[in-house]
């Protein structure tokens, strides 16, 4: 498939996979607004939890990402019949690694939040969440496979159908199973664990509905499962490894980030949860572009059009910040109009307690838009090494202010949260000057 440098290129391969990409962002929201509705220690529980089961999910997402930039190589070199060898070498591969994180979370969980958890309450909660929620996993990997699949082919219309069908169950599920409706049990926390295990299993049969029917399927060779290629998965592997790294060690060093405000009380790590979950909502653009760079840059370089990698990054950048601007400037300076539909309640105190911090978003969201298109587009290019080592050399610097202003100083949760302003203005520049030098032209694969 030739693609171009246009616009609106960028925004059909852009849109759809910015719900796609956002399928465990709109887990999270849902949790977390109905566990809002139901109390506050609950809902601070599911900021602290649902931060590690996204690091859960980003693992799998990372591993699809190597198998994504193959295939979107394949299709530049319009060699599709490679395609379906790389996506089952990339299943295969996630469906191991699902059961090993599965068994984590059946039996290493306790101990590990152990580490983390001041409050015997959050604990025993966090617990309860993930006990229902890590049956999902196999579902979860398993999709972002699909999704990394037709991805790499540039046709994702049908992530949008599917994301819509996971959105829909989980909401209607989540209402039923936290507070008892629907003729279910009243679970709680729990209840939003199960939930989004059983949409994830629903949206994924969908999936694979619509790989039957896709009669491109078979010019891709996807009715003809290969055996184990252990050479094309360890390919995958090295491409993917790296981009893995740099989710745990951002997420991870978010998930730290919730540990240390935990200590500051339960009152904190709910403020801190609210803004996350805005984040998480005004984050579903930039997720979605910065996955979209990844197809079109790699697929510029199978079509040997290098010159072309730097001006669709900018034009992506581009896009990115105005429609993050767009939807972020309504939530952000007029928080008590637009959350109360999701938030609404008499007491909107913790709304009025969050507006400063929620002054400090809007930076954060605007740098990331750039700087995630920038960082993506470093990564589509095959760079995947010095992408951790850049995010690991921020993520050490992002720990150690936070821990130095929550731990040292009165600095307060905006300080905090002004990590990620620093954070991403060393990313983006990182990011940029490593697009505009020549280094990364000498990969291959």
């Amino acid at each position: 498939m030739k693609l171009d440098t246009s616009y609106r290129q960028i925004l059909a391969i852009s849109l759809p996979i910015m719900l796609g990409s956002a399928v465990q962002n709109i887990i999270a929201l849902s949790d977390s607004v109905f566990l809002y509705h139901l109390s506050e220690v609950d809902f601070a529980a599911i900021g602290f939890v649902g931060v590690f089961y996204l690091i859960i999910a980003a693992i799998g997402f990372g591993f699809s990402k190597g198998g994504q930039i193959l295939i979107a190589r394949r299709m530049g070199e319009r060699n599709p019949e490679q395609v379906g060898r790389t996506f089952y070498a990339m299943l295969y591969f996630e469906l191991g690694l699902a059961l090993v994180m599965f068994l984590f979370m059946q039996y290493g969980t306790g101990l590990f939040f152990a580490a983390f958890v001041n409050s015997d309450i959050i604990y025993e909660k966090s617990l309860e969440y993930i006990e229902y929620r890590s049956y999902g996993v196999f579902f979860s990997y398993a999709g972002v496979a699909i999704i990394a699949l037709y991805t790499g082919v540039a046709r994702t219309w049908f992530i949008i159908v599917d994301t819509l069908v996971l959105a829909v169950v989980n909401i209607v599920l989540n209402y039923g199973l936290i507070f008892g409706n629907l003729g279910l049990p009243a679970m709680g926390i729990a209840g939003a664990g199960l939930a989004s295990s059983i949409a994830e299993g629903i949206a994924f049969f969908f999936f694979v509905i619509y790989i039957l029917t896709d009669k491109k399927a078979r010019l891709y060779g996807l009715f003809k499962p290969p055996k184990i290629d252990w050479a094309l998965i360890k390919l995958q592997l090295s491409m993917s490894t790296p981009i893995v790294a740099q989710s745990v060690v951002g997420l991870g060093s978010w998930f730290v980030f919730f540990g240390i405000v935990e200590n500051l009380g339960e009152r904190p790590l709910a403020i801190t949860n609210l803004v996350r979950m805005v984040y998480l909502v005004l984050s579903i653009p930039c997720w979605g572009f910065a996955s979209g760079i990844n197809t079109l840059v790699s697929n510029f370089i199978g079509q040997k059009r290098r010159e072309a990698v730097i001006p669709i990054t900018w034009k992506t950048a581009k896009l990115c910040l105005l429609v993050t601007i767009l939807i972020s400037l309504p939530v952000i300076f007029f928080p008590e109009y637009t959350l109360y539909p999701l938030l609404g309640s008499e007491d909107m105190s913790l709304i009025r307690d969050s507006q400063n911090t929620l002054y400090v978003l809007f930076g954060i969201i605007t740098l990331f838009s750039v700087g995630g298109v920038f960082f993506n587009g470093l990564v589509g290019t095959g760079a995947t090494l010095y992408g951790l080592k850049i995010q690991g050399l921020c993520a050490i610097g992002y720990l150690i202010y936070i821990y130095v202003v929550v731990e040292y100083t009165n600095g307060g949760l905006e300080w905090a949260w002004a990590s990620e302003i620093f954070y991403w203005i060393i990313m983006t520049t990182l990011a940029w000057l490593y697009l505009k030098g020549n280094d990364w032209h000498r990969f291959k694969f």
